[in-house]
């Protein structure tokens, strides 16, 4: 690392957790620093060249006609710009300072940045009055408050400290320029004061985090310090959060397997190359390559595809043409069918996509229609915005913030690979299991729930998310099976993750895909997938259920006294089906154990009720 390195993030981490808009903490020059991601200009801004002429990019089709881009750019990663030199790249991802108000951690008082000491070329202020005092000498570093505000809108600003305070009349602090004292007094919010150190006027921290004690006070400031310049008009109220909470940025992620034949391996292998000769005139194409091929780069491409131009020509068409017919309405759809009828034709070369169907495991009869395993997979995963205070939801755009001041023709991307196993469920025993009575009311009390509180957050007019039956099926079936796998085959229970295939207007859906998968390294060692074969998977199921019908936290867990009413599960804690938010697609909601395996009073409700029994 440079010397002014703040520190290094993870290139996946971009994409996820600390994409643009997010608030990351590091440690510099001793010292805690705090600052929001800047938006992607500074991409372009920083490591040239600009937009998809960098080669730090990724293809994936399907997805890139869904979010309507012209393809994705990885997260930059540092490069040697001269290798003969050896000299590191300088160039660096931009982090803006937030939040402005920092505090002594010795005095505790707090202020703006620019009000405190500080060196150049260094990132970390310092209380100037207790540096003096110290007996080594060693300057006390300030850190960032705890404290900031937020709106639905994406908007993020400094908390109103001043305006807290409430300074009494004539008092000089009252511009909101001067230092004020934030200490401890005693434990909970309530011993949490801030004081004027002019007028004395004091306030404690308690309330701060309610709804109603912002409710009367002014609308947003409409600030977005990610973005140059950006800042908008907000009629939202905002509210106040801690600077690490986790409701502080949701990042909305989409993402595509690479599937037949949508498979990326033409277009990567003409990088630059691919934006003109496929805009070119279906006419003039041939002529166009043939032209290209004076750049002695151009022709040892050719020469890596093997195709004549002319070939060349009709295989960009052959693509052109296959991107015409990409359903973006369910992407997820040509997934599910491609695990369970793959195409004959598919070549065997440059494979992102090998699968390999087992027998289904005698026990498993009646239940499961299709077990895969996905020997190889590439999926690609695109951040297009984020959200605050509440997750994404199903809300298309909504309140979901942007990355960039303007519209750009590509997203930020990480391409990841690793293998897995896919389970189809019998659709005709799912079908016969979602008519019971008992299940269409319990299912109907969690889509009231949900269409309540999605209501109430987006207005009366907004149309909630209808849940299904089989989708809280699929993902409860998908949360146990990823958890008796981490326990089988030695991964952990963050380095799995799930994708779900349920639901849809045609009602051919209902399975899921558990695999593993990283940006790091290419592919994985095999030890998920060989869990997928027939031997191994039907006792495998069969153990996941059997951990499921008793929880550490019953009778309260299975009774539903103790599950969270803001995660619209039921009969779901951390003790039996909750898993890492990072491999779960829904953030830990709409989980229901009892459709696994029944409730005391009502085993009907159990799609696995009778494999317990048999078994």
């Amino acid at each position: 690392m440079a010397k002014n390195d703040l520190g290094e993030l993870r290139r996946a981490s971009l994409v996820s957790t600390f994409g643009p808009g997010a608030v990351v903490d590091f440690r510099a020059a001793g010292g805690a620093v705090s600052g929001v991601v800047a938006g992607l200009e500074t991409w372009d801004e920083k490591f040239p060249p600009a937009g998809l002429a960098n080669r730090q990019t990724v293809t994936e089709r399907r997805l890139q006609k869904k979010l309507q881009v012209s393809g994705f750019r990885l997260p930059p990663i540092l490069e040697t710009r001269n290798a003969k030199e050896d000299k590191d790249d300088a160039r660096r991802l931009v982090a803006v300072r937030f939040p402005t108000w920092l505090q002594c951690p010795q005095c505790d008082k707090i202020g703006k940045s620019s009000n405190w000491a500080s060196r150049a070329g260094n990132p970390s202020p310092y209380c100037g009055e207790c540096s003096r005092t110290t007996e080594t000498g060693r300057r006390v570093q300030v850190i960032p408050v705890r404290f900031v505000m937020a709106c639905e809108n994406g908007h993020i600003d400094d908390f109103p400290w001043h305006f807290w305070v409430r300074h009494h009349d004539g008092c000089k602090n009252a511009s909101r320029q001067g230092f004020l004292d934030f200490r401890s007094e005693s434990a909970g919010l309530a011993g949490l004061v801030v004081k004027c150190r002019e007028c004395g006027a004091r306030r404690s921290m308690e309330g701060v985090f309610s709804k109603k004690m912002w409710a009367k006070g002014a609308n947003c400031a409409g600030k977005r310090p990610w973005l140059v310049e950006a800042d908008e008009k907000c009629e939202l109220k905002p509210v106040s959060v801690q600077r690490g909470a986790s409701n502080l940025y949701f990042p909305v992620v989409e993402s595509a397997l690479s599937i037949p034949p949508w498979m990326p391996n033409l277009r990567e292998k003409l990088g630059a190359y691919w934006g003109p000769l496929s805009n070119a005139f279906t006419e003039d194409r041939a002529k166009h390559i043939e032209k290209c091929c004076e750049d002695p780069a151009f022709q040892y491409v050719l020469d890596i595809i093997g195709k004549t131009p002319g070939e060349l020509a009709d295989l960009i068409e052959m693509e052109l043409n296959q991107d015409a017919e990409i359903d973006i309405d369910d992407l997820r759809l040509a997934e599910y069918r491609q695990f369970l009828n793959p195409p004959k034709d598919v070549e065997n070369e440059d494979f992102e996509f090998e699968i390999r169907h087992e027998p289904i495991p005698p026990v498993l009869g009646g239940l499961v229609s299709d077990v895969v395993r996905a020997v190889r997979l590439r999926q690609v995963q695109a951040i297009r915005g984020f959200t605050r205070i509440n997750p994404p939801g199903d809300l298309e755009e909504g309140n979901m913030a942007l990355l960039s001041e303007h519209k750009l023709p590509w997203l930020p991307a990480i391409e990841v690979r690793g293998e897995g196993i896919f389970v189809a469920l019998d659709t005709e025993q799912v079908e016969i299991w979602e008519q019971g009575a008992a299940l269409q009311e319990r299912i109907q009390r969690i889509n009231d729930d949900h269409g309540k509180a999605w209501k109430e957050r987006h207005g009366e007019d907004a149309v909630p998310r209808e849940i299904s039956a089989r989708f809280l099926l699929c993902h409860t079936l998908s949360h146990i099976v990823m958890k008796q796998l981490t326990l089988e085959c030695g991964y952990s229970s963050s380095a799995i993750q799930e994708r779900l295939y349920a639901d849809g207007e045609s009602g051919e859906m209902a399975g899921f895909l558990i695999y593993t998968a990283t940006s790091d390294a290419d592919g994985t060692l095999g030890g998920l997938q060989r869990q997928g074969r027939s031997a191994r998977f039907g006792e495998m199921f069969v153990n996941a259920v059997r951990s499921s019908e008793w929880c550490s936290s019953d009778p309260l867990c299975i009774e539903d006294l103790m599950g969270a009413s803001a995660s619209f599960s039921s009969s779901a804690c951390h003790a039996c089906v909750l898993a890492p938010e990072t491999a779960c697609e829904e953030f830990n909601h709409f989980l229901d154990r009892a459709l696994i395996v029944g409730t005391p009073d009502q085993p009907e409700l159990g799609y696995c009720s009778g494999l317990l029994e048999n078994y």
